[in-house]
């Protein structure tokens, strides 16, 4: 029996990739939906918005490739018409050219879609939620998950950010020092930041040959795009918004957000269906405070989480875990490949 402790993509696509081979495993979720850092909520009219992980590029193979395998279509992000920049707080917001880049793209049906169909390929009695883990004991020949209930098996999976691991699992016994010094100084993808989402009747900007694209040092938005479901029949802009103000309660930003955007792209801004945010600090399955700062990605792919411990009992996952893109999706896809190879091979030994 494998336990993997998180159900977010790293999770469920090592689960998935040994249930193929046949290898018996349970997935523990601290909290009480799957997905972690995906998270596509739904606001008026049905439109799909993420409040969390949300593009690639063509650099991303692994999330393609994966993508390709279980049959889910992908779309070009929209970006034709003018763009916005606000350089100051009390400057209007300018058309700027931006450099021809690289496109980059969104998952059909939102981000959750690609949770969704690798966790209906599961057992469900396979995936338990609400299992916060206290304690993980490794035993001669066996491991001991202990949450509310005590859960057997050969391997442990450390599919969630290094930094809840090290900071909430008590380890017996513990692991090497140096590994936790590493895993707590480092930084989970997503853990400051605050997403919004605003819903529309009809895409206004669009009409006005806007892209729906804005960056701005003023603040409160600090980056934001076209939100557009890939059939363009459902209409939403959404962005980030500075990490500062998770200080002001949910009203203030939510007016906040709006003046600015209305400063931005006028008074049809005002008319919103919906206001939908997420802050990613409140999150204590995402967010861990730390004594000291942690600058973007700090220590995402270092080479000790490639390595196994207490003779392959104890593997580590997760996106920040991944050599190649650590803290994008791509990454997360990369660790629970390469996790489960090792798995698999050991499992035919």
């Amino acid at each position: 029996m494998i336990i993997i402790i998180g159900a977010g993509l790293s999770g469920l696509l090592t689960a998935y990739r040994l249930q193929k081979e046949g290898i018996p495993f349970k997935i523990l979720e601290a909290r009480n939906r799957i997905g972690g850092r995906i998270n596509t909520v739904y606001g008026a009219n049905n439109t799909p918005v993420e409040m969390g992980a949300t593009w690639f590029n063509k650099e991303h193979k692994h999330l393609k490739a994966l993508l390709v395998e279980l049959g889910i279509e992908y779309f070009e992000q929209y970006m034709d018409g003018e763009v916005f920049f606000q350089r100051f707080a009390n400057s209007a917001a300018e058309t700027i050219q931006i450099p021809k880049q690289a496109p980059s793209y969104r998952i059909s049906g939102g981000t959750f879609n690609l949770i969704k169909t690798l966790y209906q390929q599961l057992a469900k009695e396979d995936v338990l939620l609400n299992q916060s883990v206290k304690e993980i004991k490794l035993l001669n020949y066996k491991v001991q998950v202990i949450t509310n209930e005590v859960f057997e098996g050969n391997k442990v999976v450390l599919a969630i950010p290094p930094k809840l691991w090290a900071k909430k699992i008590l380890f017996e016994p513990s692991l090497p020092n140096h590994l936790m010094s590493i895993a707590k100084q480092t930084h989970t993808w997503m853990e400051d930041s605050i997403k919004i989402a605003v819903t529309y009747k009809q895409a206004f900007w669009q009409n006005k040959n806007r892209s729906g694209t804005l960056f701005s040092n003023a603040g409160p938005i600090t980056e934001l795009y076209d939100h557009c479901n890939h059939q363009r029949s459902k209409y939403a802009l959404c962005g980030f918004i500075d990490s500062s103000f998770k200080q002001i309660d949910d009203v203030e930003r939510r007016y906040r957000v709006i003046e600015q955007l209305k400063s931005v792209f006028g008074e049809k801004a005002s008319e919103f269906l919906d206001y939908k945010e997420c802050v990613w600090s409140k999150e204590e399955n995402t967010f861990e405070a730390t004594d000291v700062f942690h600058y973007p990605h700090q220590n995402n792919g270092n080479p000790i989480f490639s390595q196994s411990f207490f003779d392959d009992q104890l593997l580590i996952s997760s996106t920040e875990s991944a050599p190649e893109f650590p803290g994008y999706m791509d990454g997360a896809v990369y660790a629970a490949n390469v996790i489960a190879k090792k798995i698999i091979a050991a499992h035919k030994v």
